[in-house]
């Protein structure tokens, strides 16, 4: 069994209102010194199998056709744990 994480950010080039509000929020509540925030998603994902070639390109064209909007955003797709590895 392995876990898979996909991370969907915006593209750079597209606002961030929320990064944007946390970003602003951040030194009235006394953490200094952070000058950008983006906001993102995260997904985990479960296999049944291992985390092989054929997997991880079922997920990257799930990631493509359905958890991220490519127009606007941007996906990494890594294998963060095996199960007995």
């Amino acid at each position: 069994m392995a876990r898979v994480v996909v991370d969907v950010m915006l593209k750079p080039e597209i606002l961030d209102p929320q990064g944007q509000a946390v970003q602003r929020a951040l030194p009235r509540l006394g953490f200094d010194g952070i000058t950008d925030v983006r906001q993102g998603k995260r997904f985990e994902l479960e296999l049944e199998g291992p985390a092989d070639e054929a997997a991880l390109a079922r997920i990257r064209e799930a990631a493509e056709s359905f958890l991220a909007n490519t127009v606007i955003e941007d996906f990494v797709v890594r294998v963060e744990a095996e199960e007995g590895k």
